[in-house]
């Protein structure tokens, strides 16, 4: 498969990178400064599954490189339209655009853009960073993607079924790679469930300002931490997809667990003063929450915190 990669920061850089690491025919589509380090350095990445730095292919917006077979889409929210417009050029007739970003607001525009039929579920598991020289840092052993045909695509007519391209192509793609990238048959059951959990950490870090053991560590810490949560679950269950029983318990232990370090992204971004994924994370999930007539009081905290800095970031532009 020819695959494209459209971003090489912490999550595209860390797939993308492995797939070259293994000898995949993988193009990262990125920026001109970007470019220009990659093309200078390689793509480095320290893991405790194992360090490499690897030669990469480069795109840029003018010069995609014909069509492929795989689009791994990796942007932020906020630069989905750019990244749309940007890889534009490389989908063809079969092409498979599988976005690794989180929650679910996406899917919409990405379907508005290329049809329904290009467009895959995906979810990513990894906890990577970008350092300031490049590289990337992935942090712990969560090392995967789940990814699999939406329903209402299941049974389309006629044409290429892109049903069974997960189950073979992009399988054997990752196949002998340190990422596990099975193909599932409830991808937006997977997708909620990182959703709720997201929603309720991002949040939490960002309105406590503080990882999960600082949270934790005082006296109602842990209790919020699961109100928040239960906020979620409870979209997720009026939405038709209440988080399985090994979800629940598995987050409510990683959300409440003392002395952890783990902290969403967005914190990362807040505190360093970029802009956020509130809107398309918190802010979505809040307009599910009022559609159905469900009080979400942290949430609604959080994401106010979070307009707060959005707004200053406007002002200053």
């Amino acid at each position: 498969m020819r695959v494209l990669v459209l971003g090489a920061g912490a999550v595209g850089g860390y797939f993308g990178g492995r797939l070259a690491e293994a000898g995949r025919d993988v193009t990262f589509l990125v920026r001109g400064p970007r470019a220009a380090a990659l093309a200078e350095h390689g793509l480095k990445v320290a893991s405790p599954l194992g360090d490499f730095q690897v030669p990469v292919k480069l795109a840029t917006a003018d010069r995609v490189g014909g069509l492929y077979d795989l689009v791994l889409l990796t942007a932020k929210h906020y630069d989905l339209d750019a990244a749309i417009d940007a890889i534009r050029p490389g989908i063809g007739a079969n092409t498979a655009v599988l976005p690794l970003l989180n929650g679910l607001v996406h899917l919409d525009r990405l379907d508005a853009a290329f049809g329904p039929g290009h467009v895959l579920g995906g979810v990513a598991y990894v906890g990577a960073g970008l350092l300031p020289d490049g590289s990337i840092r992935h942090w712990n052993r969560l090392s995967g993607i789940a990814f699999g045909e939406r329903p209402m695509e299941q049974n389309r007519g006629p044409g290429p079924r892109r049903d069974q391209r997960a189950r073979t192509e992009i399988e054997a793609l990752f196949a002998g790679t340190p990422v596990s990238a099975p193909a599932n048959d409830n991808i937006l059951q997977e997708m909620w469930e990182k959703f709720v959990m997201i929603s309720a950490m991002a949040g939490m870090n960002c309105l406590m300002r503080g990882n999960v053991g600082e949270i934790v560590a005082t006296d109602n810490g842990a209790a919020l931490m699961v109100g928040a949560l239960a906020e979620c679950r409870a979209v997720a269950e009026a939405a038709g997809y209440p988080p399985r029983r090994e979800a629940r318990e598995r987050v409510e232990a990683m959300v409440t667990e003392p002395g952890s370090v783990n902290s969403a992204s967005m914190r990362q971004d807040l505190e360093a003063g970029r802009r956020t994924e509130a809107a398309a994370i918190l802010g979505d999930m809040l307009r599910r929450a009022k559609g159905f007539g469900i009080a979400t009081p942290l949430l609604r905290a959080a994401y106010c915190h979070l307009q707060v800095h959005e707004n200053r970031l406007k002002g200053r532009r």
